[in-house]
C-alpha cells in the first residue's frame, strides 16, 4: 500500500470501511472464485488492519473514503496473490553447481517430467499386474532396468539414500555388529552421519583402522561371531590424499566370503556410466561393486544419476528379498510419481549416444567449454547496459555438487556484475519471477551459465534488467 505523505492531523478512523463493505466490492467478489469466503474475509481484515495501523502512525492513506476502499481492494488482491502462490517454485540456477542440494539437486529430463504428468493426472498400474489382473509389485516397474544397468540380481527403492542405508543395516545387521573403516564414517549435508544411522538401525558400530589408513587385516581382526556386516562407505564429498590406504570392495568381499559375513557398499552418488568416457575423473560405478561380488549396493537417485529423489538398493537376490520384506519398507517406500520419473530417467542410460542431449545433468557435466562460452556471450549481450553496474565475461569453474567429484572444477564461463549495491541486486534477482540465483564473491555478482539452458538466457537477462529497474526506483 503506497504512502503519499505524513500528516500531523488526528486520524479519522471513521473513514475506514467495515469488512462487510469491502466484501461487497465487485473486484473482491470476483476473488471469491479463487478461495473460500473465510480466507477472503481474513485477508480483507488484514488489509483493513494495515490501514488502521498506517493512520495510527500518522501516515496519509487516501483523499476520500472511496479512494481508501480502492487502496484496500488493491492490497487485498496483492495479499491474496501472495497467499495463493506456491511456496515451492521454479528457480533459475546460475551458481555453476550442477547438483545444488538447496535448489533441489538434479533437474529431471523432459521425458521424466512428461511421464510424471501422465501418471499424476490418472490412475496407474503401480501395483497391478496388467497381464494377470492380480496385485503386482511396484519394484517390478524398474527392477529389470536397474539390473540391466548395474548387473545386479534384484533391487529395491526407498525415499532417499539415507533410508536405503538405514533399511539395509536394519535388515542385515540389527542386533549385530557392522565393521566400518574409521576414514569412512562420513557426515554429509544436513548433519547426516553414518554412526547415527547405524545406531538408529539397531546396529553396533565397530570402527577399524585410522582416518587415513585402513588395511584388510584391520577388518579381519575385528570379525567376531556377532559380526553381521562389513560396510564400505564411499566418502563422496571429500578425499583423503597423500599417506593413505584403503581396502577395495573386492578385498572386502573375499574376506566376507571366507568368514561368512555379507558386504554392503554405500556409494552415495551412484554412477552408471564411466565418467572417464566424458573426459571427467573416475568415480566408482555401481556395476563395479556388483561385479566385485558386493551383496548390497546403495545410492541416490537424484545425484549424478539425475533422477528423482530416492534411494536405490541393488545386489544379490537373497538379501534384497529380505530388505523388501522388512516392515520398515512400508514406511520408506516411494509413490507412483517417483517410480514414473525414475523409470523414464533410467531408460535414457540405455542409449549413451543420446544421454548427454536428453539428460540435463549429463549435458551440464559434459558440455564443451566452447558451447558454454557462446551461451555466456549471449547472456552478456542480452543484459546490455545496466544503470550503476558494469558487466563482463569471465572464466569460471563449475562444480558437480552433492558430493560427486569433490575436487573437480569444470571449466565454465560467467557474467560478472560489479559496481553499485551488489547485495541489493542479488536479492532483487532472487525475488524475480522466476527467481534467479547466482553467487556473490568479492563484491561481484556471478552468473555461471554452465547450469543454464539456452532457453533460460532470456529469463536471466530479463530478471537482471528488472532487478536493476527496481533498484533505480
Amino acid at each position: 500500500m503506497s504512502n503519499k505523505q505524513l500528516t500531523t492531523a488526528s486520524p479519522d478512523y471513521s473513514r475506514i470501511p467495515s469488512v462487510d463493505r469491502v466484501l461487497k466490492e465487485r473486484a473482491i467478489q470476483k476473488l471469491s472464485a479463487r478461495c473460500g469466503m473465510p480466507v477472503l474475509t481474513a485477508v480483507v481484515r488484514q488489509a483493513i488492519d494495515c490501514v488502521r495501523g498506517l493512520m495510527r502512525g500518522g501516515e496519509f492513506v487516501g483523499e476520500s473514503r472511496d479512494e481508501l476502499i480502492e487502496q484496500i481492494v488493491s492490497d487485498v488482491q496483492t495479499r491474496l496473490a501472495e497467499r495463493l502462490a506456491p511456496n515451492l517454485k521454479r528457480v533459475i540456477n546460475a551458481t555453476g553447481i550442477i547438483l545444488h542440494t538447496n535448489l533441489g539437486r538434479a533437474p529431471l529430463p523432459e521425458v521424466a517430467v512428461k511421464q510424471i504428468a501422465e501418471v499424476a493426472g490418472s490412475y496407474s498400474n503401480l501395483e497391478l499386474d496388467l497381464d494377470s489382473g492380480q496385485r503386482g509389485s511396484r519394484i517390478a516397474l524398474v527392477e529389470d532396468l536397474l539390473c540391466e544397468l548395474t548387473g545386479a540380481e534384484a533391487a529395491a527403492i526407498v525415499n532417499n539414500n539415507a533410508a536405503a542405508v538405514l533399511l539395509t543395516l536394519n535388515t542385515m545387521s540389527q542386533g549385530k555388529e557392522a565393521i566400518v573403516s574409521r576414514g569412512q564414517l562420513v557426515e554429509i549435508g544436513g548433519s547426516f552421519r553414518i554412526p547415527d544411522i547405524m545406531a538408529r538401525s539397531g546396529t553396533r558400530l565397530v570402527e577399524v583402522g585410522t582416518t587415513n589408513r585402513t588395511y584388510l587385516r584391520d577388518y579381519e581382526a575385528a570379525i567376531t561371531e556377532n559380526t553381521g556386516l562389513l560396510l564400505a562407505v564411499h566418502p563422496s564429498n571429500y578425499k583423503v590424499m597423500g599417506f593413505s590406504a584403503e581396502v577395495s570392495p573386492a578385498e572386502l568381499v573375499a574376506l566376507g566370503q571366507q568368514r561368512g559375513v555379507p558386504v554392503a557398499h554405500d556409494l552415495g552418488g551412484g554412477v552408471l556410466i564411466d565418467l572417464r568416457d566424458c573426459g571427467l575423473p573416475y568415480e566408482p560405478l555401481v556395476s563395479d561393486s556388483i561385479a566385485a561380488g558386493v551383496d548390497v549396493v546403495m545410492f541416490s537417485g537424484d545425484k549424478i544419476l539425475g533422477g528423482p529423489q530416492c534411494g536405490i538398493v541393488v545386489g544379490k537376490r537373497e538379501p534384497l528379498v529380505q530388505i523388501r520384506q522388512n516392515p520398515l519398507m512400508r514406511a520408506l517406500r516411494c509413490g507412483k510419481l517417483t517410480y514414473a520419473a525414475l523409470e523414464a530417467t533410467l531408460q535414457l542410460f540405455s542409449n549413451p549416444e543420446t544421454l548427454t542431449r536428453e539428460h540435463p545433468t549429463w549435458r551440464m557435466l559434459t558440455e564443451s567449454v566452447t558451447v558454454v562460452e557462446r551461451r555466456a556471450r549471449r547472456l552478456l549481450r542480452a543484459i546490455g547496459d545496466l544503470k550503476g553496474f558494469a558487466c563482463e565475461l569471465v572464466d569460471s569453474h563449475a562444480q558437480t555438487g552433492s558430493g560427486a567429484l569433490p575436487l573437480e572444477n569444470i571449466p565454465s564461463f560467467a557474467v560478472a556484475i560489479s559496481g553499485g549495491d551488489i547485495l541489493t541486486l542479488s536479492v532483487a534477482l532472487r525475488r524475480h519471477d522466476p527467481p534467479v540465483v547466482g553467487y556473490v564473491r568479492d563484491n561481484r555478482l556471478f552468473l555461471d551459465v554452465r547450469t543454464l539452458s539456452d532457453r533460460e538466457v532470456g529469463i536471466v537477462s530479463d530478471g537482471i534488467k528488472s532487478a536493476n529497474r527496481r533498484i533505480d526506483e
